[in-house]
């Protein structure tokens, strides 16, 4: 019995571990990773190591007031200052939406790397087939192993791909420590940062752990740290893979290959373009799998997690959490549908997962030291205190930089 209770809990653990990384891991997270690589090479192992440390600080931060509060991130918000949880539900929704289209576009781009299948049709499947893994008789211990084997496929595909283009390893870990031009990365480094634990990501393991039954003591935060280190962990050998590969076929020992950088960085889809060029047809089509998987965990991981804050709003949502999430699906598949690439929501999106990495870790890092959230007994590292506050400030900047894109996208 405790064998299968243990197992149970591990289970759910690498379920909320992997939810987290794979939502973290769309189709942004691939053409920016790509398209940054091609034009910083090696120096770009710089940034990458930056954003996965960042990364760590805010969502341990994060999870670990959620774990010891057994309260959801929008209760939390919600306590340190009444109605402040309610603005960031609806950020976290409407962001969670934005770039729920933009995931859906994704796996259609994936269907369409693999089978040549057109935008609307992969679209459609991919959004119909992220609805049956929710109605299907296991519901969430479903998306727990979908999870979990999608993220492992992703990993496997870049292993190969990273392997087949030969990077200069040496090189980029020289670089990582002594990086050319840094100043001029600081935009890619926060563009990075908010799309690894922004918007709804920091929220969606965490949430999925309450829903579990874990959190609202101080013994439970070691559960919640274990699994957003295993979910960090994740993401992170993924964007180190990928940066590989995209290095290699950029480089031929230490030598540059311009026309690689220029057709990568000009394509459409630059990681597609890394992966031809990795691997031949082979390549793209492993992208195209990569792609497809990245893009059904996301649309999972915005459904799930954006749900999950608005059943708090009203009881009829809570009685109602499948529909919500069949219908949130449904909607962004219908819209995706409809306007195809849907470039504004995207751009709009991004704005808006600029502004809710920074307004979120403060609410936690404030929560963190506040009895009536974490209790009287519990002490919150003042390491990790002090980090958070640190990445508050450069989440700050980038939303600031991020909010001249409403604009842009309304003029």
């Amino acid at each position: 019995m405790n064998n299968k209770q243990n197992s149970h809990s591990l289970s759910v653990k690498l379920g909320a571990a992997f939810l987290m990384a794979t939502s973290a891991i769309g189709p942004g997270f691939l053409t920016q990773t790509s398209q940054f690589t091609a034009k910083y090479l090696a120096s770009f192992a710089f940034v990458i190591a930056c954003v996965i440390i960042m990364d760590a600080v805010a969502q341990t931060n994060i999870w670990s007031v959620i774990g010891v509060s057994g309260k959801r991130g929008q209760e939390i918000a919600n306590t340190v200052l009444p109605g402040l949880g309610v603005f960031l539900t609806f950020l976290v929704v409407l962001g969670g939406l934005a770039f729920n289209i933009g995931n859906v576009g994704g796996v259609a781009l994936g269907f369409d790397a693999m089978f040549g299948l057109h935008e609307k049709v992969g679209a459609l499947l991919g959004g119909t087939l992220a609805i049956c893994i929710f109605l299907s008789k296991s519901g969430k211990a479903a998306v727990d192993k979908v999870a979990q084997v999608l993220g492992g496929v992703i990993i496997l595909v870049m292993l190969y791909v990273a392997i087949s283009s030969k990077p200069p390893v040496g090189e980029a870990v020289v670089r990582m420590f002594t990086p050319e031009r840094p100043g001029s990365m600081v935009g890619p480094m926060l563009t990075l940062l908010g799309g690894s634990c922004g918007g709804y990501i920091t929220f969606s393991g965490a949430h999925r752990l309450l829903d579990a039954g874990y959190g609202g003591n101080k013994d439970e935060v070691p559960h919640f740290r274990q699994s957003v280190l295993t979910g960090i962990s994740v993401s992170g050998t993924v964007r180190i893979l990928l940066f590989l590969c995209v290095l290699g076929v950029c480089t031929q020992g230490t030598a540059l290959v311009t026309a690689n950088v220029e057709a990568i960085t000009s394509a459409k889809n630059p990681a597609a373009e890394a992966f031809r060029l990795a691997a031949g047809n082979l390549g793209y089509r492993l992208f195209g799998l990569a792609l497809f998987s990245a893009g059904v965990t996301s649309v999972i991981g915005a459904a799930y997690t954006s749900v999950s804050f608005l059943k708090t709003l009203h009881p009829f949502v809570r009685e109602h959490e499948s529909g919500f999430i069949v219908g949130f699906i449904a909607f962004s598949t219908l819209v995706m549908t409809v306007l195809g690439g849907a470039k504004k929501m995207v751009i709009f999106a991004g704005a808006v997962n600029g502004l809710i990495l920074p307004i979120s870790l403060c609410c936690m890092l404030l929560a963190c030291r506040n009895p009536k959230v974490v209790g009287k007994e519990y002490r919150h590292p003042i390491a990790l205190y002090v980090l958070g506050w640190i990445v508050v400030l450069f989440s700050g900047y980038l939303a600031i930089t991020a909010l001249p894109n409403l604009g842009k996208l309304f003029s």
